[in-house]
């Protein structure tokens, strides 16, 4: 299941959960609409990780826990840091992301 955050909390998810990965995009973002849905249907294959969308542009402290300067990110936190991350629209490229931190 992927949590769409309503407020600027990640720091808090983050600190909460052994493993969250998150998706960084906004509302204009063309490629993050396209990566959304398969954003969540990795969600539901990867049931020990927590999975947040960030509006980047609404949401400035959470946007702060990783470099975000272009969109989408994908950003890998465990046990409460940050570990790596990703700006593609490149499915695979966000797999090997997931796939090697979880």
């Amino acid at each position: 299941m992927v949590k769409e955050l309503e407020q600027d909390n990640l720091a808090e998810i983050v600190s909460e959960n052994n493993m969250v990965v998150v998706q960084y995009s906004a509302t204009w973002c063309g490629n993050c609409r396209i990566m959304k849905p398969k954003f969540k249907r990795m969600a539901t294959e990867n049931e020990n990780a927590s999975f947040v969308i960030a509006d980047a542009e609404k949401f400035p402290e959470s946007r702060k826990l990783a470099t975000v300067d272009n969109l989408p990110t994908f950003a890998v936190f465990k046990d409460g840091k940050f570990v790596n991350q990703v700006q593609t629209n490149k499915f695979e490229v966000l797999k090997e992301l997931v796939a090697e931190t979880i």
